[in-house]
Formats: C-alpha cells, sequence, structure tokens
C-alpha cells in the first residue's frame, strides 16, 4: 500500500463506469483510496447505479452522466451524498474543467477526444485510454499537451509497455517498436467463417476483458489498427518503424528494437491494472496484486505475422499513417459506424473494414487539421459517408 503521499492527489476518472474506469478505481482503493488520493470527478455514459455507487463510495465531488436523459435519476441516486451532479456535453466540459493533477481519459469513441483535450489544456497529467484523441487528432494533441504543461501517460496495454520500456535518452537509437496482439478469437479462422461472424462470438475476447465495442474492435483487430496510429503519434515514429506481431499468450505487451540489434520488452499478467497503475504512480511503480509470471508454467511463447487479408484494418492503418492529415479521423469516424451497424444487425463483420477503406478512398482529398473544428468537420464527414454506403 502506498500512503507516502503528503496531500492526497486530486483525481478525475472519464469513462469510470467501463472497464478502464472500474480497474482504475480498483487499483486506487488498493493504494490507499481517501488517504491518498481525492476523487473530483467520475463520469459515466449511462449506467446511473454504477456511477451513484461510485461516487458515494469514492467520495466525489462531482458525478456527470454523459446521457443527459438519465441526469434526474443520478440527481435521486447521490441526494444528500454531497456530490454535485450534471449532464449531457456541459455537464463533461464542467469535468474538463474541475481542478484535478491527473485524469483517466478512459471514455470511448470521439465522445471523449473534447473534454480530454480541455483537461490536457489545463495542464493535468493525462492517463491516456482514449485512443481517438491520437488517431483523429494526433499532432494537435499532443502539442495542448505540451502548452499545458502536463504528462502524457500512455494506459493501453501495449503503449503503456513501450513507455516503460523505451530509454529516454536513447530515443535516437529507436530503430522500430513493435505491437502485440492476441490475435482475438478468430486467430484461426478463415475468411469463409469469419463472414458468418455474430456480435456474441466477436465479444468473446480470449483473454481480455473488455466493454462491447473495444472486444468487438479487437477480434476485427481494428483495435490494433488504431493503437499503431498512436504509436506513431505517442512516441515520434515514422509508419515503417510501427510494426505489429500476433502473440496469443499475451504475455509479452509489447517491444522496442534498437539500432545495436538489442530488443527490450515488457512482459507479465494480462492485468490492465498493471498499466493504471504505472500511469498512476509514475515514475514509481506501485505494489499491486497482480498475478505474477511462472515461466516454468508458461514453458512457450508463440509468434506469428498477422494476416492482412484477413484483418485488413492494419492495411488501413498504414494507409492512414502514410497518407497523413485528417486520413487517421476519417478512419475512426467511418469505422465507429460500421461497428454500430455490426452490433446492429445492419453490416456484416468483414463489411466494417470494406466501408471504411471506401470513405478513407473518398475522402483523401480533405485538407489537414489546423484545428480541431477541422478534426470535427472530418470525423462528421466520415461518417456520414459511412451512414450512406451502409444505407
Amino acid at each position: 500500500m502506498m500512503t507516502s503521499m503528503i496531500a492526497p492527489r486530486r483525481l478525475s476518472i472519464f469513462g469510470s463506469t467501463g472497464s478502464i474506469g472500474q480497474n482504475t478505481l480498483n487499483v486506487i482503493d488498493h493504494l490507499g483510496g481517501r488517504e491518498n488520493f481525492e476523487i473530483s470527478v467520475l463520469t459515466g455514459n449511462g449506467n446511473v447505479e454504477l456511477l451513484a455507487q461510485q461516487a458515494r463510495s469514492s467520495g466525489a465531488r462531482l458525478a456527470v452522466i454523459a446521457d443527459g436523459r438519465h441526469y434526474e435519476s443520478l440527481k435521486s441516486e447521490l441526494s444528500g451524498s454531497g456530490t454535485a451532479v450534471a449532464a449531457g456535453k456541459s455537464g463533461m466540459m464542467e469535468a474538463a474543467d474541475c481542478e484535478a493533477d491527473w485524469v483517466m481519459a478512459a471514455i470511448v469513441g470521439t465522445a471523449g477526444l473534447a473534454p480530454t483535450l480541455a483537461a490536457a489544456r489545463r495542464g493535468a497529467d493525462i492517463a491516456l485510454a482514449n485512443k481517438e484523441c491520437l488517431v483523429s487528432a494526433g499532432d494537435l494533441f499532443i502539442e495542448s499537451v505540451k502548452k499545458g504543461g502536463g504528462k502524457l501517460l500512455p494506459v493501453d496495454s501495449e503503449h503503456n509497455a513501450i513507455f516503460q520500456v523505451l530509454e529516454e535518452n536513447q530515443r535516437h537509437a529507436v530503430e522500430r517498436i513493435i505491437l502485440t496482439a492476441s490475435g482475438g478469437p478468430f486467430r484461426t479462422s478463415s475468411l469463409e467463417e469469419m463472414a458468418d461472424v455474430t456480435v456474441e462470438t466477436a465479444r468473446a475476447h480470449p483473454r481480455w476483458s473488455m466493454g462491447l465495442k473495444i472486444s468487438i474492435d479487437s477480434a476485427s483487430l481494428f483495435n490494433k489498427a488504431l493503437e499503431m496510429i498512436e504509436a506513431k503519434h505517442l512516441f515520434g515514429l515514422r509508419p515503417q518503424q510501427v510494426e505489429v506481431i500476433v502473440h496469443p499468450q499475451s504475455v509479452i505487451h509489447s517491444m522496442v528494437g534498437y539500432t545495436d540489434g538489442s530488443v527490450l520488452a515488457q512482459l507479465g499478467a494480462p492485468d490492465m491494472r498493471t498499466a493504471i497503475g504505472y500511469a498512476l504512480s509514475h515514475p514509481r511503480r506501485a505494489n499491486l496484486p497482480i498475478e505474477r509470471l511462472d515461466f516454468a508454467k508458461l514453458a512457450r511463447l508463440d509468434f506469428e505475422a498477422p494476416d492482412e487479408k484477413r484483418f485488413p484494418a492494419l492495411r488501413l492503418a498504414r494507409l492512414a499513417m502514410t497518407r497523413g492529415g485528417v486520413q487517421g479521423a476519417v478512419l475512426n469516424g467511418a469505422k465507429e459506424v460500421a461497428l454500430e451497424a455490426f452490433i446492429e444487425g445492419r453490416l456484416p463483420f468483414l463489411a466494417m473494414a470494406e466501408i471504411t477503406e471506401k470513405v478513407m478512398d473518398d475522402l483523401i482529398d480533405l485538407p489537414a487539421a489546423a484545428t480541431m473544428d477541422d478534426v470535427f468537420a472530418a470525423d462528421k464527414e466520415a461518417r456520414q459517408r459511412a451512414a450512406g454506403l451502409i444505407r
């Protein structure tokens, strides 16, 4: 347990009711809870009961429900608790403006972009679990973090692994980074078998416990595609320096290859609390209740090249990185619409990549983003194009 802090750190958790948010609160409890941390804000999308429970347990100053229809329910749940309540986009921006030294950005999708950006501009340290901040607005987001003066702490297990083993004084010698992928539930499936994939089979990840959308993105490797673009921006890489290798055991979380031939890897049990704890305690390491690796029981670690015919999302990520401009925002916006259509039964699993690529090709001439408004405009155009193609 961590008990050496002079005063409680002020934290906000955007997306506290999701898997990342719940694991963050679990780590906070293990590291001393209210003795060491003060929760400024918790936000959720629509799970009123869980958000209220979290707010009461943590003593949060403010609870925000993104879906404004649930405002009255949340207000009733937290009546007399001392926790203020807000809702909708204005509530999310109020959350971003609240004083907090450290912000967990775990809202899924572009909905997390505006509040996370506002918190970064304010100077908070950003524990980044929202991929869209870098995929859609990479250069602008990085610049906002620099100007704000806070730190950017990656929470995705792959980027956190690179963050742990990338030696700051050896950045000039980084030759490549290697993102590992479990391969998901369809690692050995044929194209014919993948044509009949359902939402239930796509959400059954073999290694990680995640939300519905992230699980399906992992099954299609769109999750890994977004991580490729993230890595380029996070670590200042060229597209050809970003590689992906399939590693079914999910023990090696990612690797950094140097110009002298050395490859440094971060290993650990597949538990998101490791990355969350590292981001929360950085630059120190916390004592966490994570399963320790038993190498004798592991016996072997397997690797295989990803098949981009069955998982074209990886090829689309390289295309977006090479083209530059707002292609990342276009890829993500189109993919989100296609994903919703798949979940609702209006689009086959494999067609998600087909729709995304068509939209990327259609919008290849959109100018690079000079402001966040340009990013949102590209995202909106991509979503409209994707929706039209699906109809």
